[in-house]
């Protein structure tokens, strides 16, 4: 399927287990609470994918690049706020909005390849611009939006000492 051998092969690799791990590191927000092993698996991994994507053959500046610098930005902010200040005042809600926003990009690209790669996605949006791509790469944004919100409220109501 994917060579981890190769550099590609390896980076989706990465952003795979980052996609996975991103589930139960987005539910726990949900529910107040942070899971360690979960969290420190997503925060790697999808920091190594944004990092070794800037390492991918590339003719010059390209929209993923642009991604992955946000992203980068995105999951420094919320491993600075968990490891670092310990989810304390403002920090608890900084962490779970980095940690989802960066959990959506992860979707937002893998949207993207999944239409690029995918032959029936394909077909329904080759240039990536068509209706199809917008609206499913809309249900996602509002999705996120809603769960970005939501971790941000639910997360600040927990008692920081369960995080």
């Amino acid at each position: 399927m994917f060579d981890p051998t190769t550099l590609v092969g390896f980076h989706t690799w990465l952003s795979l287990i980052a996609i996975v791990a991103g589930f139960p590191v987005a539910a726990g927000l949900l529910h107040g609470h942070t899971k360690p092993g979960w969290t420190g698996v997503f925060l790697s991994t999808a920091f190594a994918t944004s990092a070794t994507g800037f390492a991918l053959p590339a003719p010059g500046l390209l929209p993923s690049h642009v991604v992955g610098a946000i992203s980068l930005v995105l999951i420094a902010a919320a491993g600075f706020a968990l490891y670092a200040k310990m989810l304390e005042g403002a920090w608890r809600r900084i962490y779970a909005i980095t940690a989802v926003l960066a959990f959506y990009l992860l979707i937002f690209v893998l949207v993207a390849q999944l239409f690029l790669k995918v032959p029936a996605l394909h077909a329904l949006a080759p240039t990536g611009s068509e209706p199809p791509f917008a609206i499913a790469q809309g249900i996602v944004l509002v999705v996120f939006a809603v769960l970005t919100w939501q971790a941000a409220v639910r997360f600040l109501r927990a008692p920081a000492a369960g995080a």
